[in-house]
């Protein structure tokens, strides 16, 4: 069977940021279709650490993160469900004199961005968070970040953008995009033809195979983040913890259950999917352990991994293509993108809506990666879609 749609915008990528776009598109008015090629929310959103943190961000993020930051407590009211998310505070460890001293640069660094960062030392931080072990000298807190449950917060926007009339096509990949006079055609899954005026490319881990398409190749790599949640325990630590320099994060969820990370997993045979390692897992429980004595005995139930998108200054792709009319790109957010992905959808909406935003996205332009690379603006998917190998085929002007 076959169908066709007419739209003014296609969303290439189900997850958080392509979720939320059509979310905010539909809430102005526009017609939107939202294509994946499984499911919305499966990917990078939805098996993520489930992080809300500005804290750590570069400068340039941030007021990204700030419009972010006032979207999370609204969850309820914008998708129905509240997503367990929780304003903690977000606690940043320092192992030693080294790492406190980068903590204070960093504060020092981001003072005009309203995250009322306080540094703690030693004592004040054992008084305080006595949860802690021995071996960390110091921290720094965020009192407005905290975390939420990526696997509802992801599908429960896609959920949100079909009930306000959003055209969600999962199970479809993207075998064929041609830019036209009009806009763009697409051809999704098994005999979906769409027609749309603007096209966005939230494809994540395979965004970079539609970007190449339209003369813009952009240097992603995958990555594929592995956690481990433990058993329900006691409470044992009550706000969003990670270290400064990286190898272990960890939050505890109100029935118990602790979310540990900090180790990748291995990609299998297909790149689109990975497992996790036993040694790995149990890494990051002895660090756990080591940090947190009330984490000594218990017990992993469940380890997983994903397939995320990096980049490689960490900082995403968002805004316009550089060489295709009604071409934006959405994608790259190195495993730091369920935070912004909220305000990330509004800033699409607007640069659909307006042409710009009223958010600051200049050091996100794929122009950082311009190369010698050809550009013609109109070329042709012959492939099975996002994950899959794809031959541009140029098309005339």
């Amino acid at each position: 069977m076959s169908r066709r749609l007419n739209v003014d915008v296609a969303i290439i990528g189900g997850g958080l940021v392509g979720s939320s776009a059509a979310l905010a598109l539909r809430t102005a008015g526009i017609d939107v279709a939202l294509i994946d090629g499984r499911y919305c929310g499966a990917q990078a959103s939805g098996v993520n650490y489930g992080g809300v943190r500005r804290q750590g961000r570069p400068p340039e993020q941030l007021p990204l993160a700030q419009r972010a930051h006032a979207i999370w407590p609204r969850l309820k009211a914008l998708i129905d469900i509240d997503g367990e998310y929780l304003r903690s505070g977000h606690l940043k460890l320092a192992a030693d004199e080294a790492d406190m001293a980068a903590l204070e640069i960093y504060a020092a660094k981001v003072s005009d961005f309203d995250l009322d960062l306080e540094l703690i030392g030693h004592n004040e931080l054992h008084r305080r968070f006595a949860f802690l072990g021995k071996g960390i000298v110091g921290a720094s807190f965020c009192p407005g970040d905290g975390h939420a449950n990526p696997r509802l917060v992801s599908t429960g926007f896609a959920a949100a953008a079909r009930r306000a009339g959003v055209h969600v096509l999962e199970n479809s990949p993207v075998t064929e995009i041609t830019r036209n006079g009009a806009g763009f055609a697409l051809e999704a899954g098994e005999g979906t033809d769409i027609a749309a005026r603007i096209v966005i490319n939230s494809a994540g881990a395979w965004a970079d195979q539609f970007a190449a398409l339209f003369g813009e190749p952009v240097p992603l790599t995958r990555i594929y983040p592995s956690m481990v949640v433990t058993e329900p325990l006691s409470p044992v630590l009550n706000v969003n913890v990670g270290m400064e320099g990286g190898g272990i994060y960890i939050r505890q969820v109100e029935r118990g259950n602790c979310i540990v990370g900090g180790e990748r997993g291995m990609p299998l045979a297909d790149a689109d999917f990975s497992r996790p390692s036993g040694e790995g897992a149990l890494a990051m429980m002895n660090r756990a352990a080591a940090l947190f004595p009330g984490l000594a005995h218990a017990h992993a139930i469940r380890v997983w991994s994903g397939t995320e998108a990096s980049m490689p200054d960490r900082n995403p792709v968002i805004g316009p293509s550089r060489t295709t009319p009604g071409l934006i790109h959405a994608f790259g957010f190195s495993g730091t993108g369920f935070q912004i992905a909220p305000g990330v959808g509004e800033v699409l909406a607007e640069l659909v809506r307006d042409g710009r935003s009223t958010t600051p996205i200049e050091a996100f332009s794929i122009a950082r990666f311009a190369s010698n690379a050809a550009t013609s603006i109109n070329r042709t998917i012959h492939g099975s879609g996002a994950g899959q190998n794809l031959e541009p085929q140029q098309r005339g002007v």
